[in-house]
């Protein structure tokens, strides 16, 4: 507007008399349109519609910023991402705002499904089910069907929650185990194994070559190392092999009380553990162990095995770049399918009460398409959750988006087991492990705990 000014001057012939008067007028007229003009010009510059979006990845923060500036000079419409963490604190937050009325458009949820229904009945979280349907369901497909499980929930579900997708998975994760190509070679084993018998195997030649992968004098190659002082991968993998050993249908049973822990088949899940031990497959310390540390040793060449998920590609890539290393399904124990814990690893959810409700929705569509999931995978190293993007991703995540489609997870069956039968489970695994125990003990300590909280549920009924 200054240079306006001063390039705005009169012909010398009209600085004076009458016609300098009107023209003056004109002239003055004339700027105040144009200044007019201007500050239309300004207001139109600042985005239409601004949504705002909460969440905790602290991971992701600069790609979803980087996104956000992406999809406004594409659309005009502005997103605001705010980060809050930990974890623990974005949850105390988010329920906070729920009890006030403030949430943002968008946000998620880290909560156990029960939780989750909660949030929707008291109508903080928008069906986007007519969405996903739309033109013949062409958002939806774009989903793994695991990845879109994690939010849906189904007619008559135990909740009371109308059915429907309640959430736009942003990643999907599963987890699996890894192998150190260089240690497994070292050690004479020409390919990863795919029995239990196999994997055993191994674990008698990792114990008895020795070595290291760069080279060095080592008493012997780590077999498998997890963080089993986390006591829910311990769940994770036991219940790996209850699916592979007697069937979904039978695990199902299990929990609605029908079939005990003493049945055979829970004793042959139980024992596959004290042969891990045994065979001196496991890492010293295991069931002490946090998942951080069994990451470090893995990512340091000093376990041929781990037991982890998905998000291991971002974090051996943070401690040891030049790690070789593969992924692997579980060594299969028995005749039935074998179902690893998968499906959405992260999930945006859109309120309810939002007044940009749409434009959220619309933003979510964009967000989860193939170029945006590419770029989220690229620079955060996490499985997509969009499947038609997988032809960009790296060899590794390949890997683990294979088995995506023979994912499940305790959130989307049917029945839930009581938390202190679960408690009682994996710490019977954790004395199995140490020699305390024998499968067969740990199997009627936690029937005992079953029968107990069956007892405590009939008498409140």
């Amino acid at each position: 507007m200054e240079k306006i000014f001063k390039n705005w001057s009169l012909p010398v012939r009209l600085r004076s008399g009458r016609g300098f008067g009107h023209l003056l007028v004109i002239g003055i007229l004339s700027l105040v349109i144009l200044m007019s003009g201007c500050a239309g010009n300004s207001e139109i510059s600042k985005p239409a519609v601004t949504i705002s979006a909460w969440h905790w990845m602290t991971d992701r923060d600069n790609t979803f910023n980087e996104l956000a500036k992406r999809y406004e000079e594409k659309t005009g419409v502005a997103v605001k991402f705010e980060l809050y963490a930990p974890s623990d604190s974005y949850t105390q937050k988010v329920r906070a705002a729920a009890q006030a009325g403030t949430l943002p458009d968008i946000y998620g949820i880290l909560a156990e499904k029960r939780d989750f229904a909660s949030f929707i009945i008291a109508g903080h979280v928008a069906n986007l089910n007519s969405e996903m349907e739309k033109d013949n369901g062409v958002w939806k497909n774009e989903f793994f069907s695991r990845a879109l499980a994690v939010n849906e929930f189904l007619a008559d579900n135990e909740f009371g929650v109308s059915p429907g997708i309640y959430g736009v998975p942003l990643d999907v994760m599963n987890i699996q185990m890894l192998y150190n190509k260089d240690l497994l070679k070292q050690a004479g084993i020409k390919k990863p194994p795919k029995t239990w018998e196999e994997f055993l195997a191994a674990g008698e030649k990792l114990s008895a070559k020795g070595g290291s992968a760069s080279g060095g004098k080592q008493a012997k190659i780590q077999g498998l190392v997890s963080g089993w002082g986390e006591v829910w991968m311990i769940d994770c993998f036991a219940s790996n092999y209850a699916f592979n050993i007697m069937g979904e249908d039978k695990v199902m049973q299990t929990i609605k009380g029908e079939v005990p822990y003493t049945d055979l088949d829970w004793i042959k899940v139980f024992s596959l553990f004290k042969q891990l031990s045994d065979n001196n497959l496991l890492s010293t310390g295991v069931v002490t162990m946090v998942n951080k540390t069994a990451e470090q040793l893995f990512a340091n060449n000093k376990a041929a095995f781990a037991f982890n998920g998905s998000w291991c590609v971002n974090v051996y890539a943070g401690m040891n770049p030049n790690l070789n290393y593969g992924a692997m399904f579980p060594p299969l124990a028995g005749t039935y399918p074998l179902k690893i814990w998968g499906g959405a690893g992260s999930s945006f959810l859109v309120n309810n009460r939002s007044l940009v409700k749409k434009e959220a929705i619309d933003f979510l569509k964009w967000l989860s398409a193939p170029e945006q999931q590419a770029y989220l995978a690229d620079s955060t190293k996490n499985l997509p959750a969009n499947k038609n993007c997988l032809a960009k991703i790296s060899p590794i995540l390949s890997e683990f988006s294979s088995a995506m489609e023979e994912t499940t997870h305790p959130n989307i069956w049917p029945v839930h087991e009581f938390p202190l039968v679960i408690e009682a489970f994996d710490k019977g695994i954790q004395s199995i492990i140490i020699g305390e125990k024998t499968p067969q003990q740990v199997a009627e300590d936690v029937q005992k705990m079953k029968e107990r909280e069956l007892a405590k549920k009939r008498k409140t009924q």
